[in-house]
């Protein structure tokens, strides 16, 4: 039921920024958007040297699979901490600008579009939605309304796969049957109420529902900032859709187990190791432990995308996908990336171990959780066998994932069943399906950890 009080709803969205950086405890934060995860060598290039000449050196991978960089400079009187003291970074958003990183400063907050990471690569998804993140991206900054979104509205456009339509997005595009492009769904909150958009009409769908949703949300006088959190939201937001966009049409909802059976999709999205694709070429796909990447690390995986397409893909599992390689140079590459620190071992304990910012970056926790997680896990570059090929999600090999974190916030906390490890005044609480269990060491919640993870 909707609740006119939700927490934190008190005022504007306050998302950091490019040009509006968040107050932490170690410095300003910046997050870059980058729609569909996609950034080009020369980005990430830029986005390294601004993290190692202006920050702490730390750049970190969002759920929406952007980027971050922390411990930029903050005014004197900016609180640390605050949730609400934002600053200015200009010589951060100059940089970025300068990238192309930057492409509207109206609409940088709200330029959040996930894809799927292999579209137009992967044998399992069937239509490459890469041409549509540009044009939707470029139809979004061109809609002076729309620069009223939330900072966490979320557009994701899925090839099929199935794969970024589990996160259960504001609104996810997503072919209706396999190898037929004449219309798609709008999944709205993850639910099918019937919107059916046809080919040509697929970006004005989606920023339709992007004026319903700010439409619905003003009728109901509420400060929602997801679409989930409106009363009834998917069906009055579809409804008000349609009226704004007379292409758009009503068929019969859906369940999700229907688009599985008809694409062949899983909805496994994460992976790590060497990728086939369709073209006979490969993609590499690596973990960077915490979804931090040091400015060398992001400068070796620009450098790898020089053998391939000249680009990497962020993904919203807080990995990084190198495309369009050959098999020789994916085996290179991927033991160079994980000698650099990289996970690239699909047998790694890392894989599924999430972790929030901690101590001391961020004022409210109680722990250094990431302190905690590489006492217990060890070096993330473990003697890797090479000949393994990539694996699916945790979840798939009988493991869900975990989330460490460092207060009841949890933030970071990725979408969908999840151990979740907060830490308390006295250690660890470890909770999973609704059982909670208190450890006072870091060494005894790991091993608690484990054994939860592979008896789920």
């Amino acid at each position: 039921m909707f609740n006119s009080d939700l927490p934190g709803r008190s005022g504007p969205d306050a998302c950091p920024g490019a040009l509006q950086v968040h107050a932490a405890a170690d410095g300003g934060l910046a997050r870059v958007r980058i729609p569909g995860g996609a950034v080009t060598a020369g980005q990430l290039r830029a986005v390294a040297a601004a993290a190692r000449e202006l920050g702490s050196g730390v750049i970190e991978l969002t759920s929406r699979a952007n980027l971050q960089v922390r411990g930029l400079p903050l005014p004197p009187d900016a609180c640390g901490g605050a949730e609400r003291a934002p600053a200015e970074a200009p010589d951060f958003a100059a940089r970025m600008a300068a990238a192309g990183l930057l492409p509207s400063a109206t609409h940088e907050r709200v330029r959040n579009i996930v894809a799927s990471p292999l579209a137009g690569r992967s044998a399992a998804g069937g239509r490459d939605v890469r041409p549509l993140v540009a044009e939707l991206d470029r139809a979004l900054c061109a809609r002076p309304g729309l620069a009223e979104l939330p900072g966490r509205f979320l557009f994701a456009l899925d090839d099929g796969s199935g794969d970024v339509a589990a996160l259960e997005a504001d609104v996810t595009l997503r072919p209706v049957a396999a190898a037929d492009e004449s219309e798609a769904a709008l999944l709205l909150a993850g639910a099918d109420p019937g919107l059916r958009a046809p080919s040509g009409a697929e970006t004005a769908g989606l920023l339709a529902v992007a004026e319903a949703f700010l439409a619905e949300r003003a009728a109901q006088g509420s400060r929602a900032w997801r679409l989930r959190e409106l009363a009834d939201g998917p069906a009055h937001v579809a409804a008000r859709a349609v009226q704004l966009e007379p292409r758009l049409r009503r068929s019969a909802a859906r369940p999700p187990e229907a688009y599985a059976a008809e694409t062949g999709a899983d909805g496994a999205g994460f992976v790590v190791g060497v990728v086939g694709q369709r073209d006979g070429r490969v993609a590499l796909a690596v973990l960077p432990p915490f979804g931090r990447l040091t400015p060398a690390q992001a400068e070796a995986l620009a450098a790898a995308a020089g053998d391939g397409a000249g680009e990497v893909r962020v993904t919203p599992w807080r990995t990084v996908v190198v495309p369009d390689l050959t098999p020789a140079d994916a085996g290179r590459w991927r033991a160079r990336l994980a000698e650099a620190g990289l996970v690239a071992d699909p047998a790694s304990p890392w894989l599924g171990v999430t972790a929030c910012a901690g101590r001391p970056g961020c004022a409210k926790s109680r722990a250094d959780v990431h302190a905690d997680i590489r006492a217990a896990l060890g070096d993330p570059r473990p003697d890797a066998d090479d000949s393994r090929d990539a694996v699916r999600s945790p979840t798939d090999a009988g493991r869900i994932p975990a989330h460490w974190a460092g207060c009841e916030r949890r933030c970071g906390r990725p979408h969908g069943r999840v151990v979740d490890v907060v830490a308390t005044t006295h250690g660890y609480r470890v909770e999973a399906d609704g059982v909670s269990r208190a450890f006072p060491g870091a060494e005894q919640t790991s091993a608690a950890v484990a054994a939860t993870r592979e008896g789920l």
